[in-house]
């Protein structure tokens, strides 16, 4: 596990010294899998005759906006660490994104813009669906990279032990695999939803199927973390990624009913 994977070297230009500067795989992980994933969406939207352009605007609106309010969540509920040095709050190089904060972001931003271009917005979010899951899957391995996101100490075979002082991870212990773990869970929902797909039964779907998987997946992968400063409650038994697991569980099932309701009502 080594979060840098190689570095610009230093080069002084007219008097000015820049860099090194490091390219980090987990940014580097997270890119790679907007990218797969756009390309996918956009194939996709063309088959089923929503515009590919559109799709593909809409990805890079969704990624801003999942960057930033996973950080904010991020933040929100580790104020404490950033109260001395809140210039911190933009390192995102240094990891500390949560997942459901660009998620709970995401959602309004592309709703808005569905709507403002006249897109039908539960077949659009069908259609972006797996490339969501396909690039958490793919944010997941370079938070395994970096050290974030780390488990609780294990005592089991599978234990993964970071030694590379640029983790952030704990060194020299074993640790549950959760970055693993739950990348592992993210490509098994890319896979459902792709065999889905072909029965189909209404628009959304897809996309509160998603969210339903992966709610019960991270709320079960949070029961192996270890880090702690992410948000716990009721006496440490449950974090805040569990909280809002809960809420999106329930709200995929009324959604889902809803939405087939309507089918067949029409």
């Amino acid at each position: 596990m080594h979060p840098i994977l190689f570095e610009i070297p230093r080069i002084i230009i007219f008097g000015w010294t820049i860099g090194p500067v490091p390219i980090r795989l987990y940014g580097l992980m997270i890119g790679l899998g907007f990218v797969i994933g756009i390309a996918l969406a956009a194939r996709q939207a063309k088959k089923e005759g929503v515009a590919p352009e559109r799709v593909l605007d809409l990805g890079v609106y969704l990624l801003l906006t999942a960057i930033v309010g996973s950080r904010f969540l991020f933040v929100m509920t580790n104020l404490h660490e950033f109260a001395d040095r809140p210039w911190e709050a933009f390192a995102l190089w240094k990891g500390g994104l949560v997942f459901y904060g660009g998620l709970l972001a995401a959602v309004p931003v592309g709703i808005w813009y569905l709507r403002r271009h006249r897109l039908p917005v539960w077949k659009t979010a069908d259609i972006m669906a797996p490339s969501i899951a396909l690039g958490q899957a793919f944010g997941r391995l370079g938070c395994f990279f970096a050290g974030c996101c780390y488990g609780a100490t294990c005592n089991l075979p599978f234990g993964i032990t970071f030694n590379d002082p640029h983790s952030i991870a704990p060194l020299g212990v074993p640790l549950f695999p959760t970055q693993l773990m739950e990348s592992g869970g993210a490509a098994l929902i890319f896979i459902t939803l792709l065999l889905l797909r072909r029965s189909k039964k209404f628009d959304g779907q897809l996309f509160w199927t998603y969210v339903l998987f992966y709610a019960v997946l991270r709320f079960m992968i949070e029961f192996f973390r270890g880090d702690e400063i992410r948000g716990l409650y009721f006496g440490g038994v449950i974090s805040t990624s569990q909280i809002i697991a809960l809420g999106m569980f329930a709200l995929s099932g009324i959604m889902m009913w809803k939405l087939r309701n309507a089918v067949i009502a029409k």
